[in-house]
Parts: structure tokens; C-alpha cells; sequence
């Protein structure tokens, strides 16, 4: 997984409440398809008008949101099925960010353990960055910083979020919850043994 400390990039407004995950990849492209070819179905509903060219009024079809790295969402992004496909197809896209103000929880889940940062922030904050960003028509920055726990806004207020201390030192580190915890082995063997003096009769026979 790759590490996720400092991210600036473009951020494409879609602030549209409760987009499931169906929304975000269909289930019937998940049959042939494999991760990194899930960007070009992303959204396809609404970037594709029926005859398959693209819906120009549609916020990724424009130039640069269509080089977008970071995501304002509305609330509940991401709610509906558990599939695990909405984060691989945003990824696939090139978005390594979710602004919003919640999130579907099964979905906030799996972005930690595929490299795509989720960050809730209050609504007015989603609203005023989405609107400073379309105000610069998507030329304005904006900077997600992990390590500071901060989102800049492309005029440079910072708003502070916060994350879960193991879920943040796996994105910082690059490792989901598996490679966390065999990191941890050292201290895992030294509890062991000094359980098993405590408490032998815990522990099987050699």
C-alpha cells in the first residue's frame, strides 16, 4: 500500500448527499475487470451519456477535475453495499482523498486498508472549500496534511481533522491492520513468553 503523508492536488466538488456505492462502481463491471482498469467506470453513470461519449456538465469531465487527486463530497459518501470496488474504482481514477462531512462506514473502513484517505470535516468547511475550489474554477490547491492532521484550503485556512491513531500510522506508514500487527511481532513473542511464565498452563505442551 502506498504511504500517505502530504497530498496536494487538484479536488473536484461533488457534493451530491448519500452516493452509494453503486453509484460509485456498478456491480457488473466488477465481473471482468480488474482493480487498476476500475477508473474509467467510476461514476458511470453520470459521466456517460447513454450513446457511451461523455456528459461534459459532469464535475470529472471538466478540465483539470478531471486530473482530480482529492474528492469534496456530501454527507453519507460512499453509503449502501460493502463493496470493497468503490474505493479500488476512485483509486483507479487517481483519487487519493475523500473530504466529506461522514461517510458510509464499511466504506470509511476500506479506504485505510487501500491507501485512500477519508476525512470528515463539518459541513460548512466541505461547503466554503468546495466553494473556494469552484470559485478558482479547480486552479486553487488544496493540501491534505496526515502527518499535521490539517486540511488547507487553496487560500491557506487549515482545518484540523482527526483519525484514529492506528488507522493514521498505517496510512503514514503504508501498512494495513495485517502489516501493522506483524510489525508489532517482537513485542508479540515477548508478551507471549512472559505469559507463559505466568500462566503455563495456558499453553499447550511443546
Amino acid at each position: 500500500m502506498e504511504a500517505f503523508t502530504v497530498l496536494q492536488g487538484v479536488a473536484a466538488p461533488l457534493l451530491r448527499a448519500n452516493i452509494n456505492t453503486d453509484v460509485i462502481i456498478r456491480i457488473e463491471r466488477l465481473r471482468d475487470l480488474e482493480k487498476a482498469d476500475l477508473g474509467r467506470y467510476a461514476f458511470e453513470a453520470w459521466r456517460y451519456r447513454r450513446d457511451g461519449s461523455e456528459d461534459p456538465a459532469f464535475v470529472l469531465n471538466k478540465p483539470p477535475f478531471r486530473e482530480a487527486r482529492i474528492m469534496i463530497a456530501g454527507d453519507n459518501f460512499a453509503c449502501g453495499s460493502s463493496r470493497e470496488a468503490a474505493v479500488w474504482a476512485l483509486q483507479s481514477f487517481g483519487i487519493r482523498c475523500v473530504i466529506a462531512p461522514s461517510f458510509g462506514p464499511i466504506f470509511y473502513n476500506n479506504c485505510f486498508q487501500n491507501g485512500v484517505l477519508p476525512v470528515i470535516v463539518p459541513t460548512k468547511v466541505v461547503e466554503d472549500l468546495a466553494a473556494e475550489v469552484e470559485a478558482t474554477q479547480g486552479e486553487g490547491r488544496v493540501v491534505v496534511d496526515l502527518a499535521r492532521c490539517v486540511v488547507v484550503a487553496p487560500g491557506g485556512k487549515e482545518t484540523p481533522f482527526s483519525v484514529d491513531a492506528l488507522l493514521r500510522e498505517g496510512m503514514l506508514k503504508g501498512l494495513d491492520q495485517i502489516e501493522l500487527t506483524r510489525a508489532r511481532e517482537p513485542q508479540i513473542r515477548a508478551f507471549q513468553a512472559r505469559d507463559r511464565e505466568r500462566r503455563p498452563w495456558l499453553y499447550p505442551l511443546p
